[in-house]
């Protein structure tokens, strides 16, 4: 894999760090005006999703990560395993719940997500930015009951619960921003 030095970090970017994958979320490349430049950086930890900041000094390089993210079709969850399909070679691969984690609430069969792989196996899991779900349990929004936040809790056909405005009912189709959890609007 490519070397990348410390100056060359930018989001996106995934390297090799005490032997696992991390992908770079920030990057702030500092000139003091005393003594050596270097870049204070935050990186997720592929395998786990914990978040850290690390200072590299400016000669510091870091190998690039041997990671691949494959647009995979999700299939089904077996109850210990979520199963995901390439629609190329119709390969199965199966991922843990640990790789999968929260996105899991945002699943629907056959749609497209993004695997990423590390030696093979996936460590993480990618839902569509936006999902179309069925609100199955909300509160019936009362006539004049706006003076609060304008919104009230709805349980959606995954599980999830996200906050919908008053107006919207039980049966509904909503569509969900899957990176943020939000309400985006009523599909038709």
């Amino acid at each position: 894999m490519a070397t990348y030095y410390s100056n060359d970090f930018r989001a996106g970017l995934k390297i090799m760090m005490d032997g696992e994958p991390y992908a770079v979320e920030a990057s702030e490349f500092v000139k003091p005006g005393k003594g050596q430049a270097f870049a204070r950086v935050k990186l997720r930890r592929l395998l786990t999703g914990t978040r850290v900041e690390k200072t590299f000094k400016s000669t510091d390089s870091a190998e690039g990560a041997d990671v691949v993210d494959m647009n995979l079709t999700y299939l089904y969850n077996d109850g210990e395993f979520y199963h995901f399909m390439n629609n190329s070679t119709f390969e199965q691969l199966a991922a843990d719940g640990k790789a999968v984690g929260d996105n899991a609430k945002w699943l629907l069969d056959q749609a497209e997500c993004i695997v990423t792989l590390w030696n093979g196996q996936p460590i993480s899991v990618t839902p569509p930015n936006f999902v179309e779900l069925e609100i199955v349990e909300t509160d019936p929004g009362l006539k004049g009951d706006t003076a609060g936040t304008g919104g009230k809790p709805a349980t959606l056909s995954t599980g999830a619960v996200v906050k919908v405005p008053l107006f919207v009912q039980i049966g509904e189709v909503i569509k969900v921003d899957t990176r943020s959890g939000e309400y985006v609007s009523r599909v038709k």
